[in-house]
């Protein structure tokens, strides 16, 4: 038994302890609640909902009634296929056994979400998937908080806020339990008698896991959940683990500014009546009328295509220089750059041209194209226009001779009036290096020992697991943690009580 307790600490026993409140630690406790356990769930966050709440919100699945309703005959071993495809070089690193995993069990996912009240449209294509498959959440990926989280409560999942994991407690190769700091910074010993579910996230928001995997400069570029640490996975390393693929860091990538607060489009409740109405809307309206409505929820987290810079659309800093790239990447270059901030400088001839198809200013793979009309209308926080160079820089506050200098020395000549999108920030989107696990997702140490009662689930437990493309990260979550989720309820711990305690 670990004699390094902290004799002071406040015990709580249950049967399942969950670390982590997003759409993978909520699967978890879900399932593990209905398999008639007590669950204690603990969030580090004032509130749930992790990375899943700052998701586009879509799952890549076959065999739904999505894909029936549109006549599309779809198998999973083919969806196996096609993610080998989006692995490209990448391909020798995957983890097989999760793959095969994700993609016969998403099916049901997607039935077990839509039975807690969360609505999908689709299917949409994605290239190199042989037939469409990607189904997106209605109305946003707050769906998901919302309604897991109230399955959770109903459920009688206790949900412990404002409560930071801080060690793994172990019997030998046996987990007993996690010693974490609640919402007043007091120590308290969370016991488990079936098992552990390590729920955590990625390590997108660490300053000390993204030098360790990736580079110091990539260290500095903020996440888009800046609250991902890599808790659990620093947890599992202190205990002999091992993290895989740590090096998979997708970032810096160019996104724009959030709005400044929510409009009416992401205030829509997930209501079971709205969400189906909007879903039959989507279906049967023509896209003159569905575009507009889905570019309301879509402009508000998606970046620059890179075919704007290809055709001469200008990127700026604060001080009205033209962004050159870094390493081959404006991502980085925009990182580097002044409060790491950017703006898309267009004139009039390439408005018109990027606000009709094909020349898109952003793209949701499968989900929807935005313009720069809808850029306009929907999000009137990014965009100024002004008649000549001088008046735009005094609008954008920057140095007008400066963005003067860039505009005369691109390719071609530039006349107002002009027009400009920003700003852009770069992130780091997420990271892909998760624990090694077992088939079962059990957490493995000093290289081949399972841990007994100890398993992870979504990013935390994605054991070189390749989920390149869109949909596949929330399919994971939301399976990986339905999985991990019953086997905790179904293993036996050893349980540290007051009487044990040094």
């Amino acid at each position: 038994m670990d004699a390094t307790v902290n004799p002071s600490a406040r015990t709580v026993e249950t049967d399942v302890l969950v670390v982590g409140g997003g759409g993978s630690g909520l699967a978890a406790a879900i399932e593990a609640a209905r398999a008639g356990r007590q669950v204690v769930l603990i969030e580090k966050n004032p509130q749930t909902g992790g990375s899943t709440g700052w998701s586009v919100g879509s799952i890549t699945a076959t065999r739904t009634p999505d894909q029936q309703r549109k006549g599309i005959v779809d198998d999973p071993q083919h969806h196996f296929e096609d993610m080998a495809k989006l692995a490209g070089a990448l391909l020798p690193r995957d983890n097989l056994a999760l793959r095969h995993t994700l993609v016969h069990n998403v099916t049901d996912t997607v039935a077990w979400l839509r039975s807690l009240g969360v609505e999908f449209f689709g299917p949409g294509a994605e290239p190199p998937h042989r037939l469409p498959r990607m189904h997106n959440v209605l109305p946003t990926s707050g769906s998901y908080v919302w309604h897991l989280t109230r399955a959770a409560r109903r459920a009688g999942v206790d949900i412990h806020l404002s409560t930071r994991a801080s060690r793994i407690v172990l019997d030998g190769d046996t987990v007993c339990g996690i010693e974490a700091r609640d919402a007043h910074d007091q120590p308290v010993l969370y016991t488990a008698r079936h098992g552990v579910v390590l729920a955590g996230g990625d390590y997108s928001g660490s300053v000390d896991f993204k030098t360790r995997y990736g580079s110091a400069a990539l260290a500095r570029v903020p996440a888009v959940n800046a609250t991902n640490t890599g808790d659990c996975q620093r947890m599992v390393l202190e205990i002999g683990g091992e993290v895989l693929n740590g090096d998979l860091i997708l970032g810096p990538v160019m996104r724009f500014a959030p709005p400044p607060r929510k409009g009416l489009a992401q205030r829509v409740p997930p209501w079971a009546p709205i969400t189906r109405t909007m879903a039959w809307l989507l279906h049967h309206l023509p896209s003159t009328i569905v575009h507009p409505l889905v570019m309301r929820f879509m402009t508000t987290v998606l970046g620059p295509e890179a075919a704007l810079f290809a055709d001469g659309v200008l990127l700026v800093d604060r001080n009205g220089q033209r962004i050159q790239p870094i390493e081959g990447s404006l991502g980085k270059a925009v990182a580097a750059a002044p409060e790491r901030s950017a703006w898309l400088i267009f004139d009039d001839r390439q408005a018109e041209r990027y606000s009709a198809p094909p020349h898109a200013v952003s793209t949701a793979p499968g989900i929807a194209w935005a313009y720069f009309g809808d850029y306009v209308r929907t999000r009137p926080d990014l965009y100024t226009k002004a008649g000549d160079a001088t008046a735009l820089a005094k609008q954008l506050d920057m140095p007008p001779a400066a963005l003067l200098a860039s505009l005369n020395n691109s390719r071609e000549p530039r006349m107002g009036p002009f027009h400009a999108l920003g700003p852009i920030h770069s992130y780091v989107v997420l990271t892909d290096g998760g624990v090694r696990v077992t088939p079962e997702l059990q957490v493995v140490v000093r290289g081949s020992i399972p841990v007994r009662g100890l398993y992870a689930a979504g990013s935390t437990g994605q054991g070189g697991l390749l989920l390149e493309g869109h949909g596949h990260h929330l399919g994971w979550a939301f399976t990986s943690g339905r999985i991990a989720g019953r086997h905790a309820a179904a293993a036996t711990t050893t349980i540290l009580s007051s009487t044990t305690l040094p």
